[in-house]
């Protein structure tokens, strides 16, 4: 795979190349080293695609997490005790939750990296929520988030997001007290 597109989400490009200009680098190597030609595996049994051979979301992402694994990133869990104090007085749950957590893809040098060929609204919850947590948890300083640029994501099941849609949002969003500085960057083969 190619990064076809990068976008600087407060100042994380900056960032990252100044502090981890090392890191980066070798995400840049990781990505390069993925031939996502061998995942086109997915025979589309979709109305608008039927019979089409597309990338498979699920076995691109496990290739790009293997060849993260291989560089030594390890993935980051973060156990939670979600709060019961909140429950009205009229509420008894039926049970206690139990091994619910939060966890980042890949962690290397206080850099957290998402990958992300998945529905939208998880690309805005890695950058807005998730990466501030962790964050605030002491375990990352910058983040990196790996998406289908537009090109990559039409070769995909339909609801796949894309790099334009996620950078348009971010834009018009702005940049918040909270949020951490993010590079963005959009793949394809």
């Amino acid at each position: 795979m190619q990064i076809g597109g990068i976008y600087s989400f407060n100042a994380g490009e900056a960032v990252i190349k100044t502090s981890h200009g090392d890191v980066l680098s070798e995400v840049e190597q990781i990505i390069a080293s993925v031939d996502a030609s061998t995942f086109k595996t997915k025979k589309s049994a979709e109305k608008t695609m039927q019979g089409r051979m597309l990338y498979s979301p699920k076995t691109l992402n496990r290739a790009v997490a293997e060849a993260f694994l291989v560089q030594g990133w390890q993935k980051h869990r973060e156990y939670c005790e979600y709060p019961t104090e909140y429950y009205t007085s009229n509420y008894v749950p039926g049970k206690a939750i139990k091994g619910a957590f939060r966890e980042m893809d890949f962690v290397k040098d206080r850099v957290g990296v998402e990958v992300q060929f998945g529905k939208y609204a998880f690309m805005v919850y890695n950058v807005a929520a998730k990466m501030t947590i962790f964050r605030n948890l002491g375990i990352i300083d910058v983040g990196i988030e790996i998406v289908p640029l537009k090109e990559l994501a039409e070769q995909m099941s339909s609801g796949v997001s894309y790099f334009e849609q996620f950078v348009w949002d971010l834009k018009h969003r702005g940049i918040s007290n909270i949020d951490i500085p993010v590079l963005i960057l959009g793949v394809v083969p």
